[in-house]
């Protein structure tokens, strides 16, 4: 269970079960309009920062804001062996870059991606940093793509570094805000040309409009002053993973729930999912990961009935029953009580069909991030 992310609003007990009752409705009324599937707005901007190989930056309707910066320099790596196949890797043109596309196979390493997360109010060692980092990274590498594209030949690599950082005390669980803005410094990422043989040391191109993205929206061009011991034959579906928060009350589900929303949630989940690498098996999205999180309504204070309240008449009577005709507290119906419990079964499949299967939710937002102008 993950830790709990943020500071609930002030609403007191009486306002809980009137929003937890809206959002049981069929269809939920929400406080903000939107439909079960619609996100809040937000601002998104790539290349913002200088001397970074990419960065992103996105700002919520709430205020919230985050920034993401990527950095690459290459390292060597521990001693493989001998290149046994040294000639036939030179022999050059595209039957070469198909070997060294076979090479990089299972050569990644997960340590050549580090990742920093800094959230205001919260120390380096705190619980929620590195649940955060953990789960950013656990559906990041998990698919192992990004660290082959991070193998250059069997003695260097390229070292990733990503730096994120939450401009404001979170509102709400930061772990979409923070997926997204990763996503999207990941896309405008660029590492420059490799202009060396595939296994000499590597010599890079200085001009940075040659440089070749991580994750390139088409196939690379055939220009062999662009071609890069590292870039493998990307196709459209070759993209970063993203992270959606998703909470359930009652019977619905929300996507995107606002502070409010999660004030009153039954149950929250944290969905990793990325583009399926064989789109003409399955349309459907992978699903990477899903973690179960404490929702911040199970922090707030239970309301009191009026068979318990001696304003209206009720409390304890002289032999001992309760005055007002109440008998049991958490049969009171109207009265807020924080969630107890987890989600069942089927409303966790049902969660996953919405965001992996074609033209979902998660398709959606893939296809919003891939609108952002990257270059």
């Amino acid at each position: 269970m993950a830790p709990s992310t943020s500071t609930n609003p002030l609403l007191s007990p009486a306002e809980l079960s009137y929003l937890h009752t809206s959002l049981s409705l069929t269809p939920p009324l929400r406080p903000d309009a939107r439909t079960t599937t619609q996100f809040r707005s937000l601002i998104a901007e790539t290349s913002i920062l200088p001397s970074t190989n990419g960065s992103a930056r996105i700002c919520f309707a709430d205020g919230t804001e985050a920034i993401v910066g990527v950095k690459a320099e290459v390292e060597k790596s521990p001693k493989r062996g001998f290149y046994d196949d040294e000639e036939h890797i030179r022999t050059g043109g595209e039957d070469a870059e198909q070997d060294a596309d076979q090479r990089a196979k299972g050569k990644g390493e997960n340590k050549w991606v580090e990742m920093t997360i800094e959230i205001p109010g919260f120390r380096d060692d705190d619980a929620l940093p590195i649940f955060v980092a953990a789960m950013l990274n656990e559906a990041l590498l998990s698919t192992g793509d990004l660290a082959e594209k991070l193998y250059i030949n069997d003695r260097w690599h390229w070292k990733l570094c990503i730096d994120i950082l939450l401009l404001s005390p979170p509102l709400s669980p930061p772990i979409p805000l923070l997926s997204l803005t990763t996503h999207l410094a990941l896309l405008s990422t660029r590492l420059p040309a490799l202009i060396s043989d595939l296994n000499d040391d590597p010599l890079f191109n200085d001009d940075w409009d040659a440089s070749v993205p991580l994750y390139p929206r088409s196939e690379p061009p055939g220009n062999p002053s662009k071609r890069l011991a590292y870039s493998r034959k990307s196709t459209f579906s070759s993209r970063p993973p993203i992270t959606l928060l998703v909470a359930a009350v009652g019977g619905n589900i929300l996507f995107d729930p606002s502070p409010k929303e999660l004030c009153v949630a039954d149950t929250l989940l944290a969905v990793s999912v990325c583009a399926n690498p064989s789109p003409i098996l399955t349309n459907r999205l992978n699903l990477l990961s899903i973690r179960t999180m404490d929702p911040p309504s199970r922090q707030t204070h239970p309301g009191t009935p009026d068979a318990h309240n001696p304003v209206t008449g009720g409390g304890v009577g002289e032999d001992g029953g309760l005055r007002g005709g109440g008998t049991s507290v958490g049969g009171e119906q109207g009265v807020w009580r924080p969630p107890l419990g987890g989600m069942k079964r089927d409303l966790i499949s049902k969660i996953i069909d919405m965001v992996t299967r074609e033209g979902g939710v998660g398709e959606e937002v893939l296809k919003g991030l891939e609108g952002v102008d990257v270059d």
